[in-house]
């Protein structure tokens, strides 16, 4: 499997470990997007995003949570989701929630690279910041356990949210959720390994 990402994207680090923490990496071929100087995922992708997983017959997967589902039936199921039941369901609600942590912060991203003076609205950056406060606040309340898929998730959308310093003080709102971030840092090895 050739397994496309980007050092800095957060969609791609979840799934990159998920890979680590299934024992799937020596099964994968490691490209990352911004060291192609034939910037060959923009010509295989057509919305041109990061992780993509291409498979030996060719064939494609992309985005984070189709890799991690497909991650996860390769190591035998069951083990970033719940395989069936309201349990799966709740679990990939987590993910979204998560993810949107991460995509309001590109939002954010995007509006400063691709804006330039008045163009850039404030008003948009302050929704987008609410929507991470908000959903920050919600995880606070309901701290994850395992460190399943969704948590994955979750911990790369706040590593990304603190690298830019788009919510500088998240932890000062949200005590619980800050000791989990740094209990995951520090003690899991796939989250050690997929540093950016």
């Amino acid at each position: 499997m050739l397994f496309r990402y980007s050092n800095g994207s957060p969609f791609a680090r979840q799934a990159a470990i998920a890979a680590h923490m299934l024992g799937l990496t020596d099964k994968m071929e490691w490209v990352d997007h911004a060291a192609d100087p034939e910037n060959s995922t923009r010509h295989a992708h057509p919305l041109h995003k990061v992780p993509m997983l291409i498979l030996d017959d060719g064939s494609q997967i992309y985005d984070s949570p189709v890799i991690m589902e497909y991650f996860d039936a390769l190591a035998g199921g069951g083990k970033l989701f719940p395989a069936s039941g309201d349990e799966r369901y709740k679990a990939l609600a987590r993910l979204v929630l998560a993810d949107g942590i991460a995509e309001a912060a590109v939002l954010i991203m995007y509006e400063g690279r691709y804006h330039e003076g008045e163009q850039v609205s404030q008003t948009w950056i302050d929704h987008q910041k609410g929507k991470i406060e908000r959903t920050l606040a919600h995880f606070n309340a309901n701290t994850p356990g395992a460190f399943d898929g969704a948590a994955m998730g979750l911990f790369c959308a706040i590593t990304f949210v603190d690298r830019l310093q788009y919510v500088p003080d998240w932890r000062d709102n949200n005590a619980s959720l800050a000791v989990w971030f740094d209990n995951v840092k520090a003690g899991e090895a796939a989250v050690k390994a997929t540093e950016p």
